[in-house]
């Protein structure tokens, strides 16, 4: 999800709206040449506005559309589906300043969310919230902990199951339970990325971290847990940088010279 439409929806409508109040207060092209007898782009401003201005209203504070490009939501999100994100539960935001306007509501534990990466803040990134400010996350080297309570797995049945060398589990988290994919005898210690080994004390063992959640700020993992470059590998996500929640899977296309579809939709835990 590396393209933010508003770069170009927003800039686009400011500039009919210039045109539109323009021919209202002293070109009058409308009114002393008749309708559809105006140059073209005062004839598009009339056209055109009230559309980018729906689409406009509706990407920025009710519901916009993003595709995934990845797998590293798998099984939650497949690539090649589009969902739809919530832009009211975390926050009601201007768009492209992502200033808040009106805090609606914060993420919690298991809320799948949508987000500005944080080391380049045009790309979007979505992944599942696992620690949020305050919280202890910590991992064993098999199952997360948050605040002392152990997120329990347990084998998701066999139609949930995607190959013979994955499993797809349900972890249980504080607030709900969804399902990861896991790779068996994958060695965590081989995944220590920087900001983890950053975090980690000087006694802890091989392939276990323990990390605090500052203020502003949330832990994210990909639910395809061994295979998701996530928070273990960059960093916490500012709450300045989220986008909203994702609520729903609406249509899907495979790869290659395929139609989309809306057999696989669903909404998303």
């Amino acid at each position: 999800m590396d393209f933010d439409f508003n770069l170009v929806l927003v800039p686009l409508t400011l500039i009919f709206l210039a045109l539109w109040i323009m021919d209202k207060t002293f070109l009058k092209q409308r009114k002393t040449r008749g309708k559809g007898n105006e140059s073209a782009p005062v004839r598009w401003a009339y056209e055109l506005l009230p559309i980018l201005l729906v689409v406009l209203i509706v990407r920025s504070f009710l519901y916009e559309p993003y595709n995934i490009p990845s797998d590293s939501m798998v099984p939650t999100l497949k690539t090649g589906d589009f969902i739809l994100v919530d832009k009211n539960d975390f926050g009601v935001r201007l768009p492209l300043t992502n200033t808040t306007i009106w805090d609606s509501g914060k993420p919690e534990s298991g809320d799948v969310a949508v987000f500005r990466f944080p080391l380049d803040p045009s790309i979007y990134f979505i992944k599942r919230i696992i620690g949020v400010p305050g919280d202890t996350v910590s991992f064993d080297g098999e199952l997360l902990t948050i605040n002392g309570t152990p997120a329990p797995r347990e084998l998701a049945n066999a139609l949930e199951q995607i190959d013979d060398y994955s499993q797809v589990q349900i972890e249980t988290l504080p607030n709900r339970s969804h399902m990861i994919r896991t790779l068996p005898g994958f060695d965590q210690s081989d995944r220590m990325a920087d900001f983890i080994a950053s975090q980690r004390g000087v006694n802890t063992p091989e392939g276990s971290w323990s990390i605090s959640v500052p203020e502003g700020s949330y832990f994210a993992m990909g639910d395809n847990r061994d295979e998701s470059q996530d928070s273990r590998f960059w960093g916490f996500v500012p709450e300045n940088n989220l986008a909203g929640r994702a609520v729903l899977v609406w249509m899907h296309k495979k790869p290659g010279l395929h139609l989309p579809d809306f057999s696989q939709a669903r909404m998303i835990r």
